[in-house]
């Protein structure tokens, strides 16, 4: 039989979302090399390796990773979960690699860490998204939770990925206005078109979480249990906490 078609509009969101992620990937690489001299490993380029590795991973990757379970609705429980894990992990690499360019950056140029408000809530995204991603890869990838655990578990899993997605986006738009303030202070009021050009940077961070968080909100949009999940859900509760489906012992 053909795959059932989507929830009306669905798609056409989903499309909306990937759009303004590319845009915004673009427009952050716009900025760095037109303005910040480009992207590199070593030198005092080293830094806008920080900016970039952000973006896409801790919003771009890390709001694809949240959108998995409404795109592919149909397709097997167990292959969802893996894409979702992997683009997660995915995100947290790549990230890792933006923190370490920034404390190297710091390092080589005897600029202190950790005392901004961008800094602190950056760290603190990092690190709780490093929790949320083990927490949930050993909830609900590895077969070792019991059933009610994982029930508990999974309502405080969903709100934290939201809240952190909000918090990644939040994060990166304190960055950017660090960022102008500590390079184009003194133009920055009279318009200059890098100015420009980074807020519209801020403005599509907000868009692309708005129209991600929508898709995620939309109590209709989220992905249907398959017949085969709900016959395996039941055993999986009989073989970890030994009842019957009908609530037997």
């Amino acid at each position: 039989a053909p795959p059932a078609a989507g929830p009306a509009g669905l798609s056409a969101y989903v499309a909306v979302s990937q759009l303004l992620g590319l845009t915004l990937l673009a427009t952050t690489g716009a900025w760095l090399g037109r303005y910040r001299g480009g992207v590199a490993w070593h030198g005092h380029l080293q830094f806008n390796v920080h900016p970039l590795c952000m973006v896409l991973g801790m919003v771009f990757l890390q709001g694809d990773a949240l959108l998995v379970y409404r795109v592919f609705r149909h397709e097997a429980k167990r292959s969802t979960k893996a894409l979702h894990a992997l683009l997660h992990g995915l995100a947290l690499l790549i990230a890792l690699v933006g923190i370490v360019a920034v404390f190297e950056s710091h390092r080589s140029k005897g600029i202190p860490n950790m005392y901004s408000l961008h800094s602190w809530c950056g760290m603190a995204a990092f690190v709780l998204y490093l929790l949320q991603w083990l927490l949930g890869c050993g909830f609900f990838l590895l077969p070792r939770a019991s059933f009610s655990l994982r029930s508990r578990y999974k309502p405080q899993h969903v709100f934290f990925g939201i809240a952190l997605f909000a918090l990644s986006i939040t994060t990166c738009l304190l960055g950017i206005t660090e960022m102008l303030l500590f390079n184009i202070s003194d133009s920055y009021s009279r318009f200059v078109p890098e100015g420009v050009l980074a807020n519209m940077l801020g403005v599509l961070l907000v868009a692309f979480g708005l129209v991600v968080g929508y898709v995620l909100t939309r109590d209709d949009w989220k992905r249907p249990p398959l017949a085969e999940e709900l016959a395996l859900s039941m055993d999986f509760k009989t073989l970890t906490e030994g009842e019957s489906p009908g609530g037997g012992s």
